[in-house]
């Protein structure tokens, strides 16, 4: 009899311990990776070709399409001054020089140039300090239905972030070029032929 008690608390221990038994734990899945941005397009080798010929072989080309939304393809290229502990204070981008080129029949033909002064082929833009800038900062919008603004700033030394206020840039649809706005941002500027009384060449 003590046998047959014996097995049975044998057996019932077994079953218990068969319902104790841990379960394996859940591994949890890992989050799926966030899916990585689009690589920028390479800018096209005429391009290129089309910046260095007018800024030299350290030009960084900003922007290029239908800049000016007049059907024709433009670029934006800049001579960009690298940050530095003494200009890192600076916001935005830095340039000593930018050009904005046209292609007309297979050719890069430059169309607007900044560098000590702004200038297109008529003559100096209306607001452009009558000193020579040694840099500038710029700022660039796109507007669907206006095409390309520019935004520079002046300042009196690359080095130095004392500055004026920004001259706005935009291609004018009547004229048909690049020309500087008054101060609302509304109204274009007529070109002058030369600064403070003095000429000066004009488009490279």
């Amino acid at each position: 009899m003590a046998l047959l008690i014996a097995a049975g608390l044998a057996a019932a221990g077994s079953i218990s311990g068969c319902g104790d038994t841990p379960k394996p734990a859940e591994t949890k899945s890992e989050p799926a990776p966030a899916p990585a941005a689009p690589a920028k397009p390479a800018v096209p080798d005429d391009v290129s070709a089309g910046a260095a010929a007018l800024l030299g072989n350290e030009t960084t080309v900003l922007l290029y399409g239908d800049l000016a939304k007049n059907g024709k393809q433009q670029f934006l290229a800049a001579n960009v001054v690298p940050k530095t502990p003494k200009n890192n204070n600076i916001a935005g981008t830095i340039i000593t020089r930018a050009v904005i080129a046209q292609n007309d029949d297979g050719q890069w033909k430059e169309i607007f140039r900044c560098d000590e002064h702004l200038k297109n082929a008529k003559g100096f833009l209306g607001g452009t300090p009558l000193s020579d800038v040694a840099g500038w900062r710029i700022a660039t919008e796109q507007d669907p239905a206006k095409g390309l603004a520019l935004y520079l700033t002046p300042l009196k030394g690359v080095d130095d972030p004392a500055h004026s206020l920004p001259i706005g840039v935009r291609w004018n649809t009547q004229t048909k070029r690049y020309q500087s706005l008054d101060r609302t941002y509304e109204h274009f500027l007529l070109e002058q032929p030369m600064m403070g009384g003095t000429p000066k060449s004009v488009l490279h």
